[in-house]
């Protein structure tokens, strides 16, 4: 009698960037980690909708507005601030490619970054990244967020919670540190001299 044979499963293609800017404009926020094209309700909980909700834009633009504040009183060379769901490569082997609410360049970073015309996406580890928490966001997709973040190597990492008023700051190998409206940010040695209130970077209530 003849011994079957099992076939071994087809090998999955490793995606690349390319595979990625191709997908469709379908309001499905994608990421490509360690060479798999991941999102939202399919593969992963990393992801969430990229269509943001008035409250998300509104925080996001009041958080750049500060942090753009502080980098215009720099001195030159600056950093530079790029917010909206920025494409960033985390790593090159396997690529990780993620979307990102807000990020800071440092100047050096910046300068190179900047200087690439040969992608639209941003190819370095940022030296802050910043998140602001929608309500189709779950406890575990935040959490694989941060995690994706830190390991790659970024810094420092805020979770911005409007409807709380705080912002948990993340740093590799130290315990998050949740701020409330009564308490103030500090950037730390990643944004020297940055500090605000925190109920500045949250609209008023009611307004």
């Amino acid at each position: 009698m003849p011994t079957a044979v099992k076939t071994p499963p087809p090998v999955k293609k490793r995606a690349t960037e390319a595979d990625l800017l191709a997908m469709p404009n379908d309001g499905i926020e994608r990421w490509l980690v360690d060479g798999q094209i991941v999102e939202k309700g399919r593969d992963s909980e990393i992801s969430t909708v990229t269509v943001r909700n008035k409250h998300h834009t509104r925080i996001q633009s009041r958080i750049s507005h500060l942090i753009e504040a502080w980098c215009d009183a720099q001195p030159t060379p600056r950093g530079s601030i790029h917010a909206g769901e920025t494409g960033v490569r985390l790593k090159t082997d396997p690529e990780v490619i993620v979307g990102i609410d807000l990020v800071y360049l440092a100047p050096d970073v910046s300068a190179r970054v900047m200087a690439d015309e040969e992608t639209t996406m941003i190819g370095a580890v940022p030296t802050l990244a910043v998140e602001i928490l929608s309500p189709s966001n779950t406890v575990e997709g935040i959490r694989e967020k941060i995690d994706v973040y830190l390991k790659a190597g970024v810094p420092q990492v805020l979770i911005l919670d409007g409807h709380y008023r705080t912002v948990t700051v993340h740093r590799s190998g130290q315990a998050p540190v949740m701020l409330n409206a009564t308490q103030e940010l500090d950037g730390g040695k990643e944004l020297h001299g940055f500090r605000v209130a925190v109920a500045r970077i949250f609209p008023t209530p009611g307004a």
